[in-house]
C-alpha cells in the first residue's frame, strides 16, 4: 500500500505501476503531492531515465524572468526570446531549435498549448498566460517511447497541472527595473462538502530595458471548479488570457560593431522598426474525470478553446522593399476542441505474471483564419496569404505493461495517427485543396531492477511531428508564382535511448541517458514567406546526466548536464551541421530551505556554442547567466522576496541567426549574424500577503 501513493500519480498521467494492488488506495484529489527535485528518481514507477515530476516547491524558490521558464526545469531543455514577451518563447532541447515549439508538446490542464498551421511557426507554444505560483506540478517526458504522446512530442513534453486548491487565499506584488509591475491574487474554497472552487487574476505591465519601451499589458484569469477523491473526481477550468506589446527584434551583429546607424549612436537594446509587436487572446474551458478502483482506472478530458493573434515582424529591415521596409503581419483566428480517452486494467496471470493494458485515443480539430500581409507601421500593404484551415487528427493508442518478476518490466505499445486537412486558399485558388496522412508508431520499453536502488532503461519508439496544412496543400509560391512541391502531413522520427536512475541514499538521486533521435526530413513552413522549406534528413545524439539531493536539512541541490550531437545525414556540400543546434546545456542552482524565516536560491545557467550555417563556418557564442533569489518571512502572513536576474550583468545574447538582410545605406543584402540581447541585470522585489 505504501508504493501506490508514488504511483498513483503516473497512473493518473496514463503510465503503468507494476502491482496491481497499489491502485486500491491513493490520497484524494485535494491533496497536494510535493515533489522536492526535478529528477525525482521514483523507483519503480518511470518507464524511461528521462521521464521525470517537478514540484511547486522546487518552482517556488528559483527566480524566473518569464512564465515560461518553468520550463528549464525539464533537463537540458533551454528557454530564450527573440522578439516581445508577448510573443511565443524560443526553445531549445536535445540539440533541436524548437522554434516556438515544434516538437515539444505542451499542456496546461489538459488544454494543449502547441497551435498546428499557426500563422507564425508550426507547433506555436505560447506560455505567457501560466501562472507559476499556481503550478502543481510538470510531468515530463523526453523521446518517442510513449504511446500517450502524439503531435509535437519527438523531442519530448510536459503535462503542467494547476492546483485545485490553495492552503490560504494570496495576493502578490512585484515591482521591477523597466516598468515591471505585477499583481497575482488567488483564492480557494469549499462551496459544499467535497467541491472546491479556486479562482486567481493576473495582472502585468512591463516597459524592459529597450530604448523603446515594450508596453507589455497582460491580464490573466482562471477559475477552476473540483471535487472528488482519487479514487472518482473530477475539475474544471475556465482560463482567459489578453496582451499587447511592442518588440524589439533582433539585430545584425555589423550594426552593433559599428555602434552607430544613420549618424547615431546605436546599442544593443535599440530598434530598427518601432512599430513591430502585436496583440492576442485565448480562452479555454476544460474539464477532467477520472474512476479508479482496485482493478482499473478510466479517464476522460476535454477542451474548447479560442484564440486570436495579430503579429507584425520585420527581420530583414530594407532587404526587400527599400522605400516601405520588409515589415509583415500575421493573423491567426481560430476555434479548437478535443479530447482524451483512456482505460487502464489490471489482470493476474497464473504463473504471478502482473499485466496492465491501456486503451485510449485523443482528437483535436482546428477551425482556423491565417493571414501573411506585406505591411508598414502595422498598416497592411498587400496580401501574400489568406486562409481558411480546417483539420484535424486522431490517435489511437494500445500499451501493455507486464511485470515479468521483480526485477524486469515491458512497455509495448502502438500508436495510430490520421491527420486530415482541408485548405481554401482566398488569395490564390491553385493553393486549395485536401490532404491526408497516417503513421503507425510502434514504442517499447525494458525496464531492469530496481538492483542496489538502481534501475536500468532500454527505450525505443517512432513519434512524429505534423506540418502546417497550407505547405500539404500549395502548389504555387504565393511570392514568386512559381512552382513547388507539396509537403507530407505527417513527419515521421525514430528514437532510441539507454539510461539508468539510482537513489544514491535518501537525500541523492541521479539519473543518466544516452539517446539518439533520426528525424526523416525537418520539413519546415515558413509562415513568415508562406511557402514550405524542404529540410533534410538529421540524426541527433546525446548524453544527459541530472543529480539532485540535499545537504542536511538546510542546502539542496538541482543539477543537470547535457551534451549533443547534431548532424545531417545526407551528402549534400553545404555541410553536415543543423544551424542553431546547441551543443552544451547545464543547470546548476543551490537552494536554501527550511532555514525558517530564510529561503532562496542561486542558480547557474550555460547555454553552449552552436553553429550558425552548414559548413561551420560561422557560430553562436556561449552565455553564462547567474541568478539569485532571496526570501524572508517577515510575519506569520507577509514575505518578502527579491530576485536579481543575470546578477553579475553579463552581455549574453538570448538568440543568434546568420541570414540576409539590409540596412539603409547599403546597396545589396549582406549575409551576417543577427543578435537578440538577452536582458542585463534586473532587481525585482516581491510581496506576498496571505489572508
Amino acid at each position: 500500500m505504501k508504493l501506490f501513493s508514488v504511483c498513483s500519480i503516473n497512473l493518473f498521467l496514463g503510465a503503468v505501476c507494476a502491482h496491481p494492488q497499489l491502485m486500491a488506495a491513493s490520497p484524494s484529489v485535494q491533496d497536494e503531492v510535493e515533489i522536492m527535485a526535478s529528477g525525482d528518481s521514483a523507483l519503480g514507477t518511470r518507464d524511461a531515465a528521462s521521464q521525470g515530476v517537478v514540484g511547486a516547491v522546487v518552482i517556488k524558490n528559483k527566480p524566473l524572468l518569464r512564465p515560461a521558464d518553468v520550463l528549464e526545469f525539464v533537463p537540458g531543455m533551454v528557454v530564450t526570446q527573440h522578439s516581445g514577451d508577448g510573443k511565443a518563447n524560443q526553445y531549445f532541447l536535445r540539440g533541436m531549435n524548437l522554434d516556438h515549439g515544434t516538437d515539444f508538446a505542451t499542456t496546461v490542464n489538459g488544454v494543449p498549448v502547441n497551435m498546428p498551421s499557426h500563422a507564425h511557426g508550426q507547433g506555436y507554444s505560447d506560455l505567457n498566460f501560466l501562472m507559476p505560483e499556481l503550478v502543481q506540478r510538470i510531468d515530463y517526458r523526453k523521446g518517442p517511447y510513449f504511446a500517450g504522446e502524439g503531435d509535437f512530442s519527438s523531442a519530448g513534453s510536459a503535462r503542467i497541472a494547476y492546483r485545485t486548491r490553495l492552503d490560504q487565499p494570496f495576493a502578490d506584488v512585484s515591482l521591477g527595473q523597466g516598468g515591471y509591475a505585477r499583481t497575482v491574487v488567488a483564492a480557494s474554497r469549499e462551496i459544499q462538502d467535497g467541491v472546491h472552487v479556486l479562482g486567481a487574476l493576473e495582472g502585468m505591465l512591463n516597459n524592459g530595458p529597450w530604448t523603446q519601451p515594450e508596453g507589455l499589458r497582460k491580464t490573466n484569469g482562471l477559475l477552476t471548479l473540483s471535487g472528488g477523491t482519487s479514487a472518482q473526481g473530477w475539475s474544471g477550468s475556465l482560463m482567459s488570457y489578453a496582451a499587447q506589446w511592442r518588440a524589439t527584434e533582433q539585430v545584425p551583429q555589423r550594426l552593433l560593431d559599428a555602434g552607430v546607424y544613420q549618424g547615431q549612436p546605436f546599442g544593443r537594446f535599440d530598434s530598427l522598426d518601432a512599430s513591430d509587436g502585436g496583440h492576442t487572446r485565448r480562452t479555454s474551458l476544460s474539464g477532467q474525470w477520472h474512476s479508479q478502483t482496485a482493478q482499473e482506472r478510466v479517464q476522460f478530458s476535454a477542451f474548447a478553446m479560442r484564440y486570436d493573434l495579430d503579429l507584425f515582424s520585420n527581420f530583414t529591415y530594407q532587404l526587400n522593399n527599400p522605400a516601405s521596409g520588409d515589415q509583415f503581419g500575421q493573423s491567426d483566428q481560430r476555434s479548437v476542441w478535443g479530447g482524451r480517452a483512456s482505460k487502464s486494467w489490471v489482470t493476474d496471470a497464473e504463473d504471478g505474471t502482473l499485466v496492465v493494458n491501456t486503451l485510449g485515443l485523443d482528437y483535436r480539430q482546428d477551425h482556423i483564419r491565417l493571414g501573411l500581409f506585406n505591411t508598414a507601421a502595422r498598416q497592411m500593404l498587400s496580401t501574400v496569404r489568406d486562409d481558411r484551415v480546417e483539420q484535424s487528427l486522431l490517435g489511437v493508442q494500445a500499451e501493455n505493461a507486464t511485470t515479468w518478476t521483480p526485477w524486469l518490466r515491458t512497455v509495448a505499445g502502438v500508436r495510430a495517427d490520421v491527420w486530415r486537412a482541408q485548405v481554401q486558399s482566398l488569395s490564390l485558388a491553385a493553393n486549395s485543396g485536401q490532404a491526408r496522412s497516417s503513421q503507425l508508431s510502434p514504442k517499447l520499453s525494458l525496464i531492469l531492477g530496481p538492483w542496489a536502488n538502481t534501475e536500468f532503461f532500454l527505450n525505443a519508439g517512432r513519434g512524429f511531428h505534423s506540418n502546417d496544412a497550407r505547405g500539404a496543400t500549395a502548389r504555387l509560391d504565393p511570392v514568386s508564382g512559381s512552382a513547388i512541391s507539396t509537403v507530407a502531413g505527417l513527419v515521421p522520427s525514430l528514437g532510441q535511448e539507454v539510461g539508468l536512475k539510482t537513489q544514491w541514499s535518501a537525500q541523492w538521486q541521479s539519473s543518466l541517458a544516452l539517446w539518439q533521435l533520426d528525424m526523416d526530413s525537418e520539413l519546415v513552413y515558413l509562415g513568415d514567406a508562406g511557402s514550405t522549406e524542404a529540410g533534410r534528413p538529421s540524426r541527433r545524439q546525446g548524453l544527459e546526466f541530472s543529480h539532485q539531493g540535499a545537504w542536511g536539512r538546510y542546502l539542496g541541490l538541482d543539477m543537470s548536464l547535457a551534451w549533443t550531437r547534431a548532424r545531417y545525414t545526407d551528402q549534400a556540400t553545404a555541410g553536415p551541421f543543423i544551424p542553431n543546434a546547441v551543443q552544451r546545456v547545464a543547470n546548476l542552482t543551490l537552494s536554501l530551505r527550511n532555514m525558517h524565516p530564510w529561503s532562496g536560491s542561486v542558480g547557474w545557467r550555460y547555454i553552449g556554442p552552436a553553429p550558425l550555417r552548414e559548413d561551420n563556418a560561422v557560430r553562436a557564442p556561449s552565455s553564462l547567466t547567474l541568478n539569485l533569489r532571496m526570501q524572508r518571512q517577515l510575519r506569520p502572513n507577509l514575505d518578502l522576496a527579491l530576485d536579481v536576474l543575470n546578477l553579475m550583468d553579463r552581455q549574453n545574447i538570448d538568440v543568434a541567426y546568420f541570414y540576409t538582410s539590409r540596412l539603409t545605406g547599403e546597396a545589396a543584402g549582406v549575409d551576417g549574424v543577427h543578435v537578440h540581447p538577452a536582458e542585463p541585470r534586473t532587481v525585482r522585489v516581491s510581496m506576498r500577503y496571505r489572508f
